[in-house]
């Protein structure tokens, strides 16, 4: 049977963006709308044109560059607004207009202090006067979930007459179950006149943690459109997070007998991009794309993933263009995953050493959450009485102010040859500086892809951890450091990362040498 394709409606530039703290600039807005395209969104609603002349130039710039993408413009049920959105979305290759309007008695009674009878009317004008300009238009009656079933299927009734082509059912506070959402749409394909003609779409939010569940019942039961958000963004707790709902369709999609347009590989990157345009991270156990979605400490699913990763992973992280990072060394960690992160550093023991290494890192395990790169390399190297890593950094030191550029200088040992070299560098952070002068100690170019930055315990004295990710020939490679001096950590962390790089390089030079020898 063929799968029914569902057209993922994207609000992350409009409603994620009404998230506190989340508020983009224009040119911001215009980078992730171009994301969202290579990601494969059917449609993006930019902002809200009437808000401001910032949201009116962005939803323009994005209207005039889009190549695949239909453009949505925002707008209440007020002339002025839909004159705004008019105007802004005029020279998208595809577009529609989206009007709301609240429904809920409570919305009627203490924010619109309107009765049922003015709303409709309402309704019914904005929607005929938006179809002069526009064919689509997709109309919203806000907190339908909590809205009187009569008057709810009265307002769609009204809207459709009026000409609306496309009817929004939005679960505005995170209110309704998944039982009750998806009946929401059952009855409303029962009862309401004309609802054939029109595509039915579903937006929900994520007061109860329920916005994904509820979107998947709402498929479930006719809705054709779904809307949502990159991360989840939005709204208080949120709105339906795109990647958590894109991946159930396809982890699921036999059972569910559905599809979406979305390339999974871009999923990734499209999370980074707005998580860190928006300044809003994204919680490690973060479903999909969550720091810890794909890493295992147990060192019982260590074991299980290292010989087959279906035994404990349903997702494949490499195809969603997550960087395969699976094992995280801690105190449940076994000896088959310390032996595996080794070898990602080209260090191989003997099965006596191993165990010895493997002693002593449990004891380190015991006294700290989590083994960092460092202290790993460190316990081998103490195990063997040898120089385990190529590179070495053997002192460091940052200037930093309030009112000048900060300067960093290292020093790093080559431990293939012995020879110690120096390099400075100046940035505008201490971070910047640090990284810059490391990069000239290495002889492969590398480009600095992500920092993490985290405390692993509360006060003055606290622990800091960092996660260097770098690229190099098409791969990254990922280093994780730990000190009191966050900036320590980070360069202990940069280090790890090019020292996978560098064996990974070595690797690679000597198969090329061996090549050309039997040539």
């Amino acid at each position: 049977m063929e799968r029914r394709q569902i057209v993922i409606f994207d609000t992350t530039l409009r409603d994620g963006e009404q998230a506190p703290g989340c508020s983009l600039y224009p040119e911001e807005k215009v980078r992730i709308a171009r994301q969202l395209e290579n990601l494969g969104v059917d449609v993006i609603e930019p902002g809200f044109p009437a808000s401001s002349p910032g949201d009116f130039e962005a939803v323009q710039t994005i209207s005039r560059a889009a190549t695949r993408a239909e453009i949505c413009g925002f707008a209440r049920a007020i002339f002025s607004d839909i004159d705004a959105a008019v105007r802004a979305t005029e020279d998208a290759p595809k577009r529609r207009l989206h009007l709301f309007i609240s429904s809920s008695q409570i919305h009627l009674d203490f924010q619109l202090r309107k009765s049922r009878e003015e709303v409709l009317r309402i309704a019914r004008e904005c929607i005929a006067y938006a179809k002069q300009f526009v064919d689509k238009i997709e109309f919203s009656p806000m907190d339908a979930s909590r809205t009187d079933e009569a008057f709810l299927w009265e307002m769609i009734e009204t809207a459709i007459e009026a000409g609306a082509t496309i009817i929004n059912v939005p679960d505005t506070v995170g209110y309704a179950l998944p039982e009750e959402y998806g009946a929401i749409f059952r009855r409303i394909r029962e009862n309401v006149r004309g609802i054939d003609r029109v595509m039915l779409s579903a937006h929900c939010h994520n007061d109860l943690g329920l916005a994904v569940a509820n979107s998947l019942a709402a498929l479930r039961n006719g809705a054709e459109q779904v809307e949502v958000t990159v991360n989840g963004v939005g709204e208080r707790t949120g709105n339906c997070s795109l990647e958590e709902l894109v991946m159930a369709i396809d982890t699921r999609g036999e059972a569910l007998q559905l599809a979406t347009a979305i390339d999974p590989s871009q999923i990734y990157e499209t999370c980074r991009l707005v998580s860190r345009t928006m300044n809003f991270p994204i919680a490690h156990n973060k479903p999909v794309v969550g720091r810890n979605a794909f890493q295992h400490e147990s060192g019982i699913h260590q074991d299980g993933l290292l010989k087959h990763r279906s035994t404990y992973e349903i997702m494949d992280p490499e195809r969603l263009g997550v960087p395969r990072n699976m094992i995280v060394l801690g105190k449940h960690s076994g000896r088959h995953a310390l032996q595996h992160r080794l070898a990602q550093f080209g260090i191989h023991l003997s099965d006596p050493e191993l165990d010895d290494v493997f002693r002593r890192f449990k004891d380190a395990a015991d006294a700290k959450k989590t083994v960092s790169d460092d202290d790993l390399i460190r316990l081998a190297a103490e195990g063997t009485g040898e120089m385990m890593t190529s590179y070495t950094l053997v002192h460091m030191q940052v200037m930093t102010a309030n009112d000048q550029v900060r300067v960093a200088s290292v020093t790093v040992r080559d431990n293939r040859t012995g020879v110690e070299e120096s390099h400075s560098c100046t940035g505008s952070g201490p971070v910047e500086a640090v990284i810059g002068s490391l990069k000239k100690a290495f002889p492969f170019p590398t480009e600095f892809v992500d920092l993490e930055l985290h405390s692993l315990s509360v006060g003055e004295t606290a622990n800091g951890e960092a996660t260097v990710t770098i690229a190099m020939g098409g791969e990254t490679f990922r280093g994780t450091g730990v000190h009191p001096d966050i900036i320590v950590a980070v360069a202990h962390a940069y280090m790890s990362a090019c020292n996978q790089a560098a064996q990974e390089a070595h690797s690679l030079h000597a198969v090329q040498e061996a090549l050309a020898a039997r040539n």
